[in-house]
């Protein structure tokens, strides 16, 4: 492999591996009362109204 080829595919999964790495750090470094202020998950439909 060339030196530039070897240089670009190093750049690439860098940044991804270093992307990766930050979202995980993100989503487990998040407080617990956050959850506290998730909207439910239960639907209202137009036709539940009828009976």
């Amino acid at each position: 492999m060339q030196p530039a080829g070897l240089a670009v595919m190093i750049l690439s999964v860098g940044t991804v591996t270093a992307l990766f790495a930050w979202c995980v750090w993100k989503v487990l470094s998040e407080p617990a009362a956050e959850a506290e202020h998730l909207h439910g998950t239960e639907l209202h439909t137009p036709d539940m109204d009828r009976g």
